[in-house]
């Protein structure tokens, strides 16, 4: 009971900042913001109030935990198996290209801009997987500060913006037909309101297929969250000064809530929900993971934020746009 009274302040507070981010994104004319976005800035403009006051810190520290999980466990229904299926081998051919791509020039600019290496993987898993969502939960797996899962996210935003006004004049220039317009998108641009709004504004299938693409990508997030499970673990105990020879158990470092990801998964895939509900819970997932980026926001400054300084943003456009040109290369070479 004391331990809910403490996580109540908290938890009510990024409630609340979650739900004025949704109902600012609900009025904007575009949805390439996203309520993710505009509630984590929400939370650091009013971090210089609420850092003040300890009341909060239990229940932030929660909400950007469990409900970030929940959130991750949630977003499963949004993917079946059958859709990446649907995709088709084209689009798993990209992706191939566009993975080994974005973690290659990843750790090239971490060398290079000598960037923190949580960070430089956040960017990298960022422009692979799905954008914010891949930073969320990638980032408290390998226990990257707040303000790099901040940057990240916000560098993720920048790109993104500029890709929704660009990518289909681009498209046009070039003479893509919807196919390859639409594998384009799905494979280069990386969060999901971002692919929708450029799918569409080109085509109604390119829309359709570049979301179906996108969705694909967002399944990988199961294995890269594994990978850099064991990752982080390998690096702690390589920086321990007295380490003992131990093995690496996966069931201690085996990040759970990914299982409800694809156990979600596999309630889309056999159909026994109702579009209705299906939507509900893809909704619910959103608003979780809105007030847990609220919950990250409240705890981190844009000082934090800034001091971080170009380089990382750098290696970001780097990163995205080495993505953008690999992809449409590999998809000339096939069409």
């Amino acid at each position: 009971m004391n331990k809910l009274i403490k996580i109540f302040p908290g938890a009510l507070l990024s409630f609340f900042i979650a739900l004025a981010a949704w109902l600012i994104n609900l009025y904007l004319p575009f949805d390439f913001v996203g309520s993710v976005l505009i509630a984590l800035l929400l939370g650091m403009l009013l971090n210089p109030i609420i850092s003040k006051k300890e009341v909060y810190d239990t229940g932030l520290n929660w909400s950007g935990k469990y409900i970030l999980r929940l959130g991750i466990i949630c977003a499963g229904i949004s993917l079946s198996f059958i859709e990446v299926v649907e995709a088709g081998k084209y689009a798993l051919i990209l992706l191939f290209f566009t993975f080994t791509t974005a973690f290659t020039i990843g750790y090239l600019c971490k060398n290079i801009f000598k960037i923190d290496w949580k960070l430089s993987s956040l960017l990298s898993c960022s422009t692979a997987i799905c954008g914010g969502t891949a930073v969320a939960t990638v980032g408290p797996v390998i226990k990257a500060e707040k303000h790099h899962i901040a940057y990240a996210i916000s560098a993720t935003f920048i790109f993104d913006l500029l890709t929704v006004i660009l990518f289909p004049w681009l498209g046009y220039l070039l003479g893509m037909t919807d196919t390859t317009f639409g594998l384009w998108v799905g494979t280069s641009v990386n969060d999901t309101s971002s692919v929708v709004a450029a799918g569409y504004a080109f085509s109604n299938l390119a829309g359709s297929l570049a979301t179906i693409v996108k969705l694909t990508r967002t399944l990988f997030i199961v294995p890269i969250v594994i990978i850099f499970s064991w990752i982080y673990v390998k690096s702690e105990k390589t920086n321990e000064i007295s380490r003992k020879k131990e093995n690496i158990h996966i069931k201690k470092i085996f990040p759970w809530f990914i299982l409800g990801f694809l156990v979600f998964v596999g309630i889309r895939s056999l159909n026994i929900l109702s579009e209705s509900m299906i939507t509900f819970i893809a909704n619910a997932s959103r608003f979780f993971m809105t007030m847990a980026l609220a919950s990250i926001g409240l705890k981190t400054s844009f000082n934090e934020v800034k001091g971080l300084g170009l380089k990382p943003m750098l290696s970001a456009i780097i990163i995205d746009l080495s993505v953008v040109i690999i992809s449409f290369v590999v998809l000339y070479l096939m069409f």
